[in-house]
């Protein structure tokens, strides 16, 4: 069976590979296609399609957005996004504007307790990455505060604790209409890690379909198998196309590997192939 990941990271956002280096790590995981879906920028999609080459891997070109659903931070997958588009590369530098802001702020209050870290540990050598919350807590790894990434977003990072900062976001309507207006796939990204219960989730994505969300990500690494067969029935009934994707960043998640997750991920080309299918009918 062919298989696919379409939802992978790079150093473009807060993965620990260079775009061309996760294109390597696909060919050599035997997989036909990937999306590179960093976060809130396309500045890695380029040298993944060069790095790509005449090789037999399909370099999907994507993002992910963030954006804000009843005080709740969602992501919608953007794929086959046209990454020169210019209006959705000045939409892009307005969500780095703000991600920016909260950056600072979240710095700041890092540094007014006496953690040791600086803009230039979260960049890490790279000026031109999209500094998420993956930076601070490697960064915070590095000068020894914490022992693992997930314990510097237990301790300090997730939302309820004490140097998480709420930074202006863009609404789901924003984000689909945007991928769109590109060209682009759009498709909700892990549906299960919002924690919203299933009654909530299936109110979450029927709003989004109004909206013209495309597909849902049922397959992803952090999912049961349960859990996974429950989201595509959910897509089946909003005639929503499935996807799946390993959400792969390198050693921000050194448990996930490209194409099968934490082991059992498998994710068919058919699916990208319908997806195809679905773009060429205007759906």
């Amino acid at each position: 069976m062919k298989l696919i990941d379409l939802h992978v990271h790079s150093t473009a956002s807060d993965g620990s590979f260079t775009p061309a280096e996760v294109t390597a790590l696909a060919r050599e995981a035997g997989l036909t296609a990937i999306a590179l879906t960093d976060h809130d920028t396309v500045s890695g999609v380029g040298e993944a399609l060069a790095a790509a080459g005449d090789f037999p891997l399909e370099v999907v070109p994507g993002v992910e957005l963030s954006c804000l659903y009843k005080e709740k931070e969602i992501h919608i997958l953007g794929l086959y996004i046209d990454h020169t588009d210019k209006a959705f590369l000045d939409f892009l530098d307005q969500a780095e504007i703000k991600r920016n802001s909260r950056n600072q702020l979240m710095l700041a209050a890092f540094q007014k307790d006496g953690f040791p870290i600086t803009m230039e540990d979260l960049v890490m050598e790279n000026p031109d990455t999209v500094v998420t919350r993956a930076h601070f807590a490697r960064a915070l790894v590095k000068k020894g505060c914490v022992s693992s990434v997930d314990q510097a977003f237990k301790k300090y990072l997730d939302p309820d604790r004490p140097y998480y900062r709420k930074r202006e976001i863009i609404t789901p309507a924003e984000a689909i209409q945007a991928i769109r207006n590109a060209g682009g796939f759009p498709v909700l990204a892990h549906p299960c890690l919002y924690r919203l219960g299933w009654m909530q989730t299936e109110e979450l994505v029927r709003n989004l379909k109004e909206l013209g969300l495309g597909g849902m990500e049922c397959w992803h690494s952090s999912n049961y198998a349960e859990e996974s067969s429950k989201l595509c029935r959910m897509a089946d009934r909003y005639s929503l196309l499935p996807t799946g994707g390993s959400d792969f960043h390198g050693a921000a998640k050194p448990d996930i590997r490209i194409g099968s997750g934490r082991g059992n991920l498998q994710v068919p080309a058919e699916y990208l192939d319908a997806l195809k299918l679905a773009m060429f009918l205007g759906q």
